[in-house]
Protein backbone atom coordinates (compact mmCIF):
# COMPACT_ATOMS: atom_id res chain seq x y z
CA UNK A 1 0.00 0.00 0.00
CA UNK A 2 1.37 3.38 -1.04
CA UNK A 3 1.59 5.80 1.93
CA UNK A 4 2.55 9.42 2.47
CA UNK A 5 2.83 11.87 5.33
CA UNK A 6 -0.37 13.90 5.21
CA UNK A 7 0.62 17.58 4.99
CA UNK A 8 -0.19 19.55 8.12
CA UNK A 9 -0.23 16.39 10.24
CA UNK A 10 2.01 13.63 11.54
CA UNK A 11 -0.29 11.00 10.01
CA UNK A 12 1.24 8.35 7.77
CA UNK A 13 -1.73 8.03 5.45
CA UNK A 14 -2.51 5.15 3.08
CA UNK A 15 -3.54 5.90 -0.48
CA UNK A 16 -6.81 4.04 0.11
CA UNK A 17 -9.33 4.77 2.89
CA UNK A 18 -12.15 2.57 4.19
CA UNK A 19 -15.49 4.39 4.16
CA UNK A 20 -18.01 3.04 6.67
CA UNK A 21 -21.32 4.63 5.68
CA UNK A 22 -23.08 1.30 4.99
CA UNK A 23 -22.35 -0.80 8.09
CA UNK A 24 -25.45 0.06 10.14
CA UNK A 25 -27.09 -3.34 9.61
CA UNK A 26 -23.92 -5.43 9.55
CA UNK A 27 -23.19 -7.95 12.30
CA UNK A 28 -20.13 -7.69 14.54
CA UNK A 29 -18.52 -10.47 12.53
CA UNK A 30 -19.23 -8.72 9.22
CA UNK A 31 -17.83 -5.40 10.43
CA UNK A 32 -14.72 -7.08 11.81
CA UNK A 33 -14.22 -9.00 8.55
CA UNK A 34 -14.52 -5.78 6.53
CA UNK A 35 -12.12 -3.79 8.72
CA UNK A 36 -9.79 -6.78 8.98
CA UNK A 37 -9.56 -7.06 5.20
CA UNK A 38 -8.75 -3.36 5.02
CA UNK A 39 -6.06 -3.52 7.70
CA UNK A 40 -4.55 -6.62 6.07
CA UNK A 41 -4.31 -4.61 2.83
CA UNK A 42 -2.55 -1.72 4.58
CA UNK A 43 -5.64 0.47 5.10
CA UNK A 44 -5.61 1.80 8.67
CA UNK A 45 -7.58 4.98 7.87
CA UNK A 46 -11.35 4.88 8.61
CA UNK A 47 -13.84 7.41 7.25
CA UNK A 48 -17.13 8.11 9.09
CA UNK A 49 -19.77 10.84 9.33
CA UNK A 50 -22.34 11.74 11.96
CA UNK A 51 -25.20 11.29 9.45
CA UNK A 52 -24.22 7.76 8.42
CA UNK A 53 -26.81 5.40 9.83
CA UNK A 54 -30.03 6.04 11.72
CA UNK A 55 -30.38 7.56 14.20
CA UNK A 56 -27.48 9.99 13.96
CA UNK A 57 -24.05 8.44 14.61
CA UNK A 58 -25.50 5.00 13.84
CA UNK A 59 -22.56 3.70 11.80
CA UNK A 60 -20.00 5.20 14.16
CA UNK A 61 -21.68 3.39 17.03
CA UNK A 62 -21.88 0.13 15.07
CA UNK A 63 -18.15 0.36 14.31
CA UNK A 64 -17.26 0.88 17.97
CA UNK A 65 -19.52 -1.93 19.20
CA UNK A 66 -18.16 -4.41 16.68
CA UNK A 67 -14.47 -3.49 16.86
CA UNK A 68 -14.05 -2.79 20.61
CA UNK A 69 -10.63 -1.31 19.92
CA UNK A 70 -7.97 -1.52 22.60
CA UNK A 71 -6.07 1.73 23.29
CA UNK A 72 -3.15 0.43 21.22
CA UNK A 73 -5.42 -0.52 18.32
CA UNK A 74 -7.10 2.89 18.45
CA UNK A 75 -3.75 4.70 18.43
CA UNK A 76 -2.64 2.67 15.40
CA UNK A 77 -5.73 3.71 13.43
CA UNK A 78 -6.65 7.04 11.84
CA UNK A 79 -10.31 7.86 12.45
CA UNK A 80 -11.91 10.64 10.46
CA UNK A 81 -15.51 11.79 10.68
CA UNK A 82 -17.68 14.63 9.39
CA UNK A 83 -20.25 17.07 10.71
CA UNK A 84 -22.46 19.86 9.39
CA UNK A 85 -25.43 18.17 7.68
CA UNK A 86 -28.79 18.33 9.44
CA UNK A 87 -30.76 15.32 8.19
CA UNK A 88 -34.21 16.59 9.14
CA UNK A 89 -34.06 19.45 6.64
CA UNK A 90 -31.94 18.61 4.97
CA UNK A 91 -29.86 21.69 5.52
CA UNK A 92 -26.37 22.59 6.63
CA UNK A 93 -25.27 24.09 9.94
CA UNK A 94 -21.71 25.25 10.66
CA UNK A 95 -22.61 27.06 13.86
CA UNK A 96 -20.34 26.72 16.88
CA UNK A 97 -23.02 24.81 18.78
CA UNK A 98 -23.72 22.33 15.97
CA UNK A 99 -20.07 21.54 15.19
CA UNK A 100 -19.17 21.00 18.84
CA UNK A 101 -22.33 19.01 19.58
CA UNK A 102 -21.83 16.68 16.64
CA UNK A 103 -18.11 16.21 17.23
CA UNK A 104 -18.81 15.26 20.84
CA UNK A 105 -21.58 12.94 19.66
CA UNK A 106 -19.10 11.24 17.34
CA UNK A 107 -16.58 10.85 20.16
CA UNK A 108 -19.21 9.15 22.31
CA UNK A 109 -20.48 6.92 19.51
CA UNK A 110 -16.97 5.87 18.47
CA UNK A 111 -15.90 5.29 22.05
CA UNK A 112 -12.75 7.35 21.64
CA UNK A 113 -11.24 10.34 23.42
CA UNK A 114 -10.17 12.07 20.22
CA UNK A 115 -10.79 12.31 16.49
CA UNK A 116 -7.79 12.35 14.20
CA UNK A 117 -9.61 14.47 11.60
CA UNK A 118 -12.97 16.28 11.58
CA UNK A 119 -14.34 17.42 8.20
CA UNK A 120 -17.10 19.93 7.48
CA UNK A 121 -19.34 17.73 5.35
CA UNK A 122 -20.94 20.05 2.77
CA UNK A 123 -20.73 23.83 2.34
CA UNK A 124 -23.08 25.87 4.53
CA UNK A 125 -24.31 28.92 2.58
CA UNK A 126 -24.90 30.66 5.92
CA UNK A 127 -21.42 29.93 7.26
CA UNK A 128 -19.84 32.44 9.60
CA UNK A 129 -16.09 31.68 9.58
CA UNK A 130 -15.61 33.05 13.09
CA UNK A 131 -18.12 30.47 14.39
CA UNK A 132 -16.22 27.65 12.70
CA UNK A 133 -12.93 28.99 14.07
CA UNK A 134 -14.35 29.16 17.59
CA UNK A 135 -15.59 25.55 17.36
CA UNK A 136 -12.29 24.29 15.95
CA UNK A 137 -10.28 26.17 18.58
CA UNK A 138 -12.42 24.73 21.37
CA UNK A 139 -12.21 21.14 20.09
CA UNK A 140 -8.49 21.36 19.43
CA UNK A 141 -7.62 22.97 22.78
CA UNK A 142 -9.66 20.30 24.57
CA UNK A 143 -7.69 17.56 22.79
CA UNK A 144 -10.86 16.24 21.19
CA UNK A 145 -9.89 16.83 17.54
CA UNK A 146 -6.34 16.78 16.26
CA UNK A 147 -6.84 18.00 12.68
CA UNK A 148 -9.56 19.61 10.58
CA UNK A 149 -10.66 19.69 6.96
CA UNK A 150 -13.61 20.03 4.62
CA UNK A 151 -15.61 18.02 2.12
CA UNK A 152 -17.11 19.13 -1.21
CA UNK A 153 -15.71 22.67 -0.80
CA UNK A 154 -14.53 25.05 -3.52
CA UNK A 155 -11.31 27.08 -3.25
CA UNK A 156 -13.32 30.22 -2.48
CA UNK A 157 -15.22 28.52 0.33
CA UNK A 158 -11.96 27.27 1.81
CA UNK A 159 -10.41 30.74 1.57
CA UNK A 160 -13.43 32.19 3.36
CA UNK A 161 -13.00 29.72 6.23
CA UNK A 162 -9.29 30.54 6.41
CA UNK A 163 -10.18 34.18 7.11
CA UNK A 164 -10.71 33.08 10.73
CA UNK A 165 -9.71 29.43 11.05
CA UNK A 166 -6.11 29.16 12.23
CA UNK A 167 -5.68 25.37 12.11
CA UNK A 168 -4.54 23.96 8.75
CA UNK A 169 -7.39 22.53 6.67
CA UNK A 170 -5.68 19.27 5.81
CA UNK A 171 -8.22 17.50 3.56
CA UNK A 172 -10.99 18.14 1.06
CA UNK A 173 -13.14 15.10 0.23
CA UNK A 174 -14.84 15.34 -3.18
CA UNK A 175 -16.62 12.99 -5.56
CA UNK A 176 -14.02 11.86 -8.07
CA UNK A 177 -13.67 8.88 -10.41
CA UNK A 178 -12.51 8.25 -13.97
CA UNK A 179 -15.98 9.15 -15.26
CA UNK A 180 -16.85 11.83 -12.68
CA UNK A 181 -13.69 13.86 -13.23
CA UNK A 182 -14.59 17.38 -14.27
CA UNK A 183 -12.25 18.74 -11.60
CA UNK A 184 -9.41 17.22 -13.64
CA UNK A 185 -10.92 17.21 -17.14
CA UNK A 186 -11.68 20.94 -17.27
CA UNK A 187 -8.01 21.79 -16.96
CA UNK A 188 -7.07 19.40 -19.75
CA UNK A 189 -9.51 21.24 -22.06
CA UNK A 190 -8.51 24.74 -20.93
CA UNK A 191 -8.97 27.47 -23.55
CA UNK A 192 -11.17 25.24 -25.74
CA UNK A 193 -14.21 27.49 -25.83
CA UNK A 194 -16.41 25.17 -27.90
CA UNK A 195 -16.03 22.26 -25.47
CA UNK A 196 -18.37 21.90 -22.49
CA UNK A 197 -15.52 20.05 -20.81
CA UNK A 198 -13.52 23.29 -20.70
CA UNK A 199 -16.05 24.87 -18.31
CA UNK A 200 -14.38 24.89 -14.89
CA UNK A 201 -17.20 24.13 -12.47
CA UNK A 202 -14.85 23.55 -9.55
CA UNK A 203 -12.78 26.76 -9.70
CA UNK A 204 -9.42 25.07 -10.11
CA UNK A 205 -10.02 22.83 -7.09
CA UNK A 206 -7.33 20.23 -7.86
CA UNK A 207 -4.58 22.79 -8.42
CA UNK A 208 -5.69 24.87 -5.43
CA UNK A 209 -5.46 21.88 -3.08
CA UNK A 210 -2.03 20.96 -4.45
CA UNK A 211 -0.79 24.53 -4.02
CA UNK A 212 -2.06 24.69 -0.42
CA UNK A 213 -1.03 21.19 0.73
CA UNK A 214 -4.64 20.03 1.15
CA UNK A 215 -5.03 16.28 0.66
CA UNK A 216 -7.76 15.39 -1.81
CA UNK A 217 -9.93 12.42 -0.90
CA UNK A 218 -12.03 10.83 -3.66
CA UNK A 219 -15.42 9.48 -2.65
CA UNK A 220 -17.46 7.18 -4.94
CA UNK A 221 -14.36 6.15 -6.94
CA UNK A 222 -16.37 3.60 -8.95
CA UNK A 223 -19.47 5.77 -9.43
CA UNK A 224 -20.31 6.69 -13.02
CA UNK A 225 -21.85 10.07 -12.27
CA UNK A 226 -23.69 11.55 -9.26
CA UNK A 227 -25.33 8.46 -7.66
CA UNK A 228 -25.75 6.99 -11.15
CA UNK A 229 -24.43 3.50 -10.46
CA UNK A 230 -20.93 2.11 -11.00
CA UNK A 231 -19.10 2.26 -14.31
CA UNK A 232 -17.33 -1.08 -13.73
CA UNK A 233 -19.12 -3.70 -15.81
CA UNK A 234 -21.63 -1.08 -16.97
CA UNK A 235 -22.84 -1.56 -20.56
CA UNK A 236 -22.94 2.24 -20.97
CA UNK A 237 -19.13 2.30 -20.75
CA UNK A 238 -17.96 -0.51 -23.10
CA UNK A 239 -14.75 1.21 -24.25
CA UNK A 240 -13.71 2.14 -20.71
CA UNK A 241 -14.36 -1.37 -19.38
CA UNK A 242 -12.44 -2.90 -22.27
CA UNK A 243 -9.39 -0.79 -21.42
CA UNK A 244 -9.77 -1.52 -17.68
CA UNK A 245 -10.00 -5.25 -18.34
CA UNK A 246 -6.97 -5.23 -20.64
CA UNK A 247 -4.85 -3.26 -18.17
CA UNK A 248 -6.07 -5.46 -15.33
CA UNK A 249 -4.87 -8.54 -17.20
CA UNK A 250 -1.59 -6.80 -18.06
CA UNK A 251 -0.87 -5.90 -14.41
CA UNK A 252 -2.45 -9.01 -12.94
CA UNK A 253 -5.01 -7.13 -10.84
CA UNK A 254 -8.83 -6.89 -10.68
CA UNK A 255 -10.82 -4.14 -12.41
CA UNK A 256 -11.32 -2.28 -9.11
CA UNK A 257 -7.56 -1.91 -8.79
CA UNK A 258 -7.24 -0.20 -12.19
CA UNK A 259 -10.01 2.28 -11.27
CA UNK A 260 -8.15 3.06 -8.04
CA UNK A 261 -4.79 3.25 -9.82
CA UNK A 262 -6.12 5.96 -12.14
CA UNK A 263 -6.70 8.15 -9.08
CA UNK A 264 -3.58 7.26 -7.09
CA UNK A 265 -1.36 7.78 -10.17
CA UNK A 266 -2.22 11.49 -10.04
CA UNK A 267 0.60 13.53 -8.42
CA UNK A 268 -1.88 15.24 -6.08
CA UNK A 269 -1.58 12.16 -3.82
CA UNK A 270 -5.31 11.55 -3.91
CA UNK A 271 -6.71 9.24 -1.23
CA UNK A 272 -9.38 6.88 -2.55
CA UNK A 273 -12.35 6.39 -0.21
CA UNK A 274 -13.96 2.98 -0.65
CA UNK A 275 -17.65 2.57 0.17
CA UNK A 276 -18.01 -1.17 -0.29
CA UNK A 277 -18.96 -3.55 2.52
CA UNK A 278 -17.54 -6.58 0.70
CA UNK A 279 -14.12 -7.58 2.07
CA UNK A 280 -12.98 -9.11 -1.23
CA UNK A 281 -13.66 -5.84 -3.05
CA UNK A 282 -11.62 -3.95 -0.47
CA UNK A 283 -8.76 -6.36 -1.07
CA UNK A 284 -9.14 -5.97 -4.83
CA UNK A 285 -9.31 -2.18 -4.78
CA UNK A 286 -6.37 -1.82 -2.40
CA UNK A 287 -4.06 -3.36 -5.00
CA UNK A 288 -4.53 -0.30 -7.18
CA UNK A 289 -2.23 1.95 -5.20
CA UNK A 290 0.74 -0.20 -6.26
CA UNK A 291 -0.12 -0.29 -9.98
CA UNK A 292 2.36 1.98 -11.83
CA UNK A 293 0.19 3.24 -14.68
CA UNK A 294 2.18 4.99 -17.37
CA UNK A 295 1.17 8.42 -18.64
CA UNK A 296 -0.05 6.81 -21.86
CA UNK A 297 -2.21 4.34 -19.92
CA UNK A 298 -3.61 7.05 -17.64
CA UNK A 299 -4.65 9.17 -20.62
CA UNK A 300 -6.02 6.14 -22.45
CA UNK A 301 -8.37 5.48 -19.54
CA UNK A 302 -9.26 9.19 -19.45
CA UNK A 303 -10.20 9.19 -23.14
CA UNK A 304 -12.05 5.87 -22.87
CA UNK A 305 -14.22 7.40 -20.12
CA UNK A 306 -15.42 10.00 -22.64
CA UNK A 307 -13.13 12.91 -21.81
CA UNK A 308 -11.47 14.83 -24.62
CA UNK A 309 -7.75 15.37 -24.95
CA UNK A 310 -7.61 18.29 -27.44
Amino acid sequence: MKTFTMPGTDITAPAVVLGLMRIQDKSDQEVRALVGAAVDAGIDFMDHADIYGSPMHGCERRFAEAMRLTPAQREAMTIQTKAGIVKEGPYFDFSYERIVQQAEGSLTALGTDYLDILLLHRPDALVEPEEVARAFDHLHAAGKVRHFGVSNHTPGQIELLKKNVTQPLVANQIQLSITHANAIAAGVAANMGDLDQSVDRDNGLIDYCRLHDITLQAWSPFQARFFDGPFLGNAKYPELNAVIDRLGAQYGVPAEAIAVAWLTRHPARIQVVLGTTTPSRVTAAAQGSDVPLTRAEWYELFRAAGHIVP
